[in-house]
């Protein structure tokens, strides 16, 4: 791997670990967590898609 991919992916790991254990903790629901990890997939894929058109 190059470093143009290590840098982002460290940076996404990172923002996942600061971000999880209140996103877990606020999400104790199953119904509210699926909700709530649908609009992060959905989000995530709009961004993902984006990227790749511009690029």
């Amino acid at each position: 791997m190059e470093l143009e991919q290590i840098v982002p992916a460290i940076f996404l790991i990172a923002v996942l670990v600061s971000v999880l254990p209140t996103f877990l903790r606020t999400n104790s629901k199953l119904k509210q967590f699926l909700i709530n990890l649908s609009i992060w997939a959905i989000i995530v894929l709009v961004v993902m898609i984006v990227l790749y058109f511009i690029i």
